[in-house]
């Protein structure tokens, strides 16, 4: 799946399995949102090793400015992805498995020094999402305009989520 948008930003999206796409698709809804190209992708750096080590060191050469990646269970592709590439790589721990995504989150925020993967809350694939935005956003104004605007939105949303829970106690 690639969504072309008005923006030259690029965001590859790598997942682990095609299950994961439930999770990463907020990732993919919050780019559509701002207009950013994206490709999504399935490769396992277990199953297509070789597939997916190619495309990480390819991802600059191929306009990617930054990969997030969303694996469960051994969660190793944004790690193995980082090790191949120096674009940021974002990191979505995906719930599943008797550890309930914790061994994802810690396969995925325990990386060595020199391989640094920003890694989100499990699930966390909106959250994905908005980091890449932040990131191009320090070289992109129409972004960072968005963002701002984003972030005066979810103001708005919780002081009237205030406004109401005051009323209620009133």
């Amino acid at each position: 799946m690639t969504t072309a948008k008005d923006s030259d930003a690029k965001v590859l999206i790598l997942m682990g399995s095609d299950s994961d796409f439930e999770v990463m698709k907020s990732a993919v809804d919050i780019l559509n949102d701002f207009q950013v190209g994206c490709e999504v992708r399935v490769l396992s750096v277990h199953r297509a090793p070789d597939v997916a080590i190619e495309v990480a060191k390819g991802a600059r050469d191929s306009g990617y400015r930054v990969i997030i990646c969303g694996a469960g269970l051994a969660a190793h592709l944004a790690g193995a992805v980082a090790a191949k590439t120096t674009l940021p790589v974002i990191g979505v721990p995906i719930r599943g498995g008797a550890l309930h995504g914790v061994d994802s989150l810690y396969s995925t925020v325990q990386m060595p020094p020199g391989v640094p993967v920003a890694t989100v809350a499990i699930d966390g694939a909106k959250n994905a999402g908005i980091l890449a935005l932040q990131i191009l956003g320090t070289s992109d104004e129409r972004i960072s305009k968005g963002l701002v605007a984003l972030k005066k939105k979810l103001q708005e949303q919780v002081l009237e989520k205030d406004r109401k829970l005051q009323s209620r106690l009133s």
